[in-house]
């Protein structure tokens, strides 16, 4: 039987945001994988932090100055993909557009009244994902960005 990871921690990721055109440092929460090595999976999606997905396996260290976990590179990509989605239509709530991806079995989390982020798992389908967020931006309902598309979801998008 497989041991479970329980214990989480942070890690700091640092990088510019082309969203808030800015540079950002944003904690995501990750699993312990390797302590010793400094491995660790994460566990949240990215709010505004790109290339980066749920699951991913990333390596970090500590920052002398801060004392704290400091994204270095990913090691193992999971195949998950993150989605930003800001909506534009007052004729359509969050939850509604939400809900649509849910049923797709897509989970999201919401940043503000306006703006959620979106973890596409490895085993969706990712044509019908797009297709669905492309109906929705065709309608002026909501704007969405691709900050980190996986390798499998991307081919199931070429034409």
């Amino acid at each position: 039987m497989k041991e479970e990871i329980t214990e989480h921690t942070q890690i700091i990721f640092k990088s510019y945001s082309d969203l808030v055109e800015q540079e950002i440092e944003e904690p995501l929460w990750a699993f312990v994988l390797d302590k010793e090595n400094r491995l660790y999976q994460i566990d949240s999606i990215p709010f505004y932090t790109s290339l980066v997905a749920s699951n991913d396996i990333v390596f970090a260290d500590i920052d002398p100055d801060t004392k704290q976990l400091v994204y270095q590179k990913t090691v193992s990509y999971s195949g998950h993909s993150t989605i930003q989605v800001v909506m534009n239509d007052e004729c359509i709530t969050m939850e509604e557009v939400r809900d649509i991806f849910t049923k797709m079995r897509c989970v999201s989390e919401v940043v503000n009244e306006d703006f959620f982020v979106m973890d596409i798992p490895e085993d969706i389908d990712y044509k019908q994902v797009k297709a669905e967020l492309d109906r929705l931006e065709a309608e002026e309902k909501i704007e969405y960005a691709e900050p980190s598309l996986s390798d499998v979801h991307r081919k199931q998008t070429e034409v």
